[in-house]
């Protein structure tokens, strides 16, 4: 029988590299459509670290891509290979070798990625391994498929509750419930859930990943037995860290015991560390990265503080310092986001946003100009597409930007359709200006851009800014017209 707990030992550093690798050249594959090349390089990093929950996703998600997210998959055109991996996936479970049926589950996600039956199998290895957040990524896609399955909502309900998400593990039972009602373990499941959840001690509720709610049991019940009762829970880590180095889920623990006291800066040095030991592990980055920030949120607020209460140059220099070095983290952090998971449209707004801030309009606009296929950010993108365009000097296209914005913007934000009204019908008044010192004919043209753009914000709101001088200062061109 194979080994039955793949990626429960700490992964070598070269393999983690290599890893890491596939995982960027696949998901830069994705990002320009080759989603075949993407799904080898995928497939390798989730057989390679199957407890991985990036790795599942962004093998689920480029698949979904594929497929144009038609919940089928390939269809009846490979019926006789998806028979062949499912005929694999059972022999695997019934000699439990998990590593088998995980990969022949790929196998036939790779033939129809929304095969509940398939989730649900590869779910159960998952939780026959102790990989609790794996398991939830298959739980939750299926769910995606079928939230109402009753079946895939009682697995996802244990493992949530395994992990102390008692809320979200009540609301899968209640769904259980709904589909099958009168069933013994909904009932009883949501009666010890909310007891469990009243008297839960010892910080873990908010926990994120199965890591911060148990990580390495044998090595918490070694740490409970030290002769040494005295020590602090921070003191206990840290010599769990001494004796067994290569151990990632013992910084990954102390690195949380910090953070829950706001000790930013000692959590983000115990993740470095903890990046180093794994060779780059994805999920180890984004922790360290998430560290990184919170830091320097921090680091603003005190510099702040000491700006609003010392009133002193220095003190003020260096809260402006600060809110620019914390943009640079900012730009940092959603740059590697942006490049881990380019289908995520709101990273390259967000790292836009920071480009803008930096004075990098250039960078800013690709970044803009990419996110705006998001649909919920649309005005807000032309809006700050049409900002950058304006700095750069490039009046047609802003204006252009400016009117994309007031098309797109919901009819329920006024407030943003105001902003959008007033730069078009600034910009407008500021080129009629340009165009009349020229003799240039194209001034009407922007005098009845600016008139109309304005008078529909005074509308709105007449003390809006300066908008009443605006109107004057249209009346008078009109005037002298």
């Amino acid at each position: 029988m194979a080994d039955e707990t793949p990626g429960r030992e700490p992964i070598p550093p070269a393999k983690r590299r290599r890893l890491q690798q596939c995982f960027e050249h696949g998901s830069k594959s994705s990002t320009k459509g080759d989603f075949d090349y993407a799904t080898d390089m995928f497939t390798q990093c989730v057989i390679g670290d199957p407890s991985n929950k990036v790795y599942i996703a962004q093998f689920l998600t480029n698949l979904s891509k594929k497929y144009n997210d038609n919940k089928k998959g390939a269809g009846f055109t490979s019926k006789g290979s998806a028979l062949a991996a499912k005929g694999s996936m059972q022999k695997a479970a019934y000699s439990k070798d998990w590593a088998a049926l995980i990969k022949s589950g790929l196998d036939m996600l790779k033939i129809n990625p929304w095969d509940i039956s398939t989730l649900g199998a590869m779910a159960d290895a998952c939780e026959s391994l102790d990989m609790d957040e794996a398991q939830l990524v298959y739980l939750k896609w299926a769910l995606d498929v079928n939230g109402k399955d009753a079946e895939i909502n009682r697995k996802c309900g244990r493992a949530l509750a395994r992990m102390g998400q008692y809320d979200q593990a009540i609301a899968c039972w209640h769904r259980v419930e709904q589909a099958k009602p009168n069933d013994e373990e909904a009932t009883r499941a949501i009666g010890d859930l909310a007891i469990e959840k009243t008297i839960s001690k010892g910080g873990y509720e908010g926990a994120e990943n199965s890591t911060d709610v148990m990580a390495d049991k044998a090595a918490q019940s070694d740490r409970r037995s030290e002769a040494n009762s005295k020590l602090t829970p921070v003191q206990q880590l840290e010599k769990a860290i001494a004796k067994k180095p290569e151990d990632v889920s013992n910084y990954l623990e102390l690195a949380e015991l910090h953070a829950r006291e706001e000790r930013y800066k000692e959590a983000e040095e115990v993740l470095s560390k903890a990046a180093e030991v794994s060779g780059g592990d994805v999920t180890i980055r984004e922790k360290l990265e998430d560290a990184q920030l919170r830091r320097s949120h921090q680091q603003l607020q005190i510099a702040k503080k000491q700006a609003v209460a010392k009133k002193t140059p220095e003190a003020v220099e260096l809260y402006e310092k600060m809110k620019a070095e914390l943009n640079a983290v900012e730009m940092s952090y959603y740059r590697n986001r942006g490049e881990r998971y380019p289908n995520n449209l709101s990273h390259k707004y967000e790292l836009g946003l920071r480009l803008k801030k930096a004075g990098q309009y250039n960078d800013a606009i690709k970044c803009f100009q990419a996110a705006a296929g998001d649909p919920k950010k649309k005005a807000a993108v032309h809006m700050d597409l049409g900002e950058c365009f304006q700095y750069i000097k490039q009046y047609k296209l802003a204006m252009t930007n400016y009117e994309a914005s007031i098309e797109a913007v919901n009819p329920r934000d006024v407030d943003q359709r105001k902003l959008a009204l007033y730069r078009a019908g600034k910009l407008a008044l500021g080129l009629t200006e340009k165009y009349l010192a020229a003799g240039d004919p194209q001034s009407q043209e922007q005098l009845a851009r600016a008139e109309n753009y304005l008078n529909e914000l005074a509308g709105l709101e007449f003390g809006y800014k300066d908008v009443p001088q605006l109107l004057d200062k249209v009346s008078k061109i009109r005037h002298k017209g």
